[in-house]
């Protein structure tokens, strides 16, 4: 069990290393390209505050 749990925390924290920060230009066209029906609230805000009203 605690192998299962050291892979799935490793998995999960590579993951998180591929996505672009929040308010980069690639962050941006990332969003852009992502269907807006997939968005959450945090995200269509971010979106808006840092790709919009730059």
């Amino acid at each position: 069990m605690k192998k299962l749990t050291v892979l799935l925390l490793a998995s999960s924290l590579g993951l998180m290393a591929c996505t672009p920060e929040v308010g980069s230009k690639a962050w941006c066209e990332h969003m852009e390209a992502k269907p807006k029906g997939d968005w959450t609230a945090n995200e269509a805000g971010d979106y808006a505050r840092h790709c919009i009203l730059r």
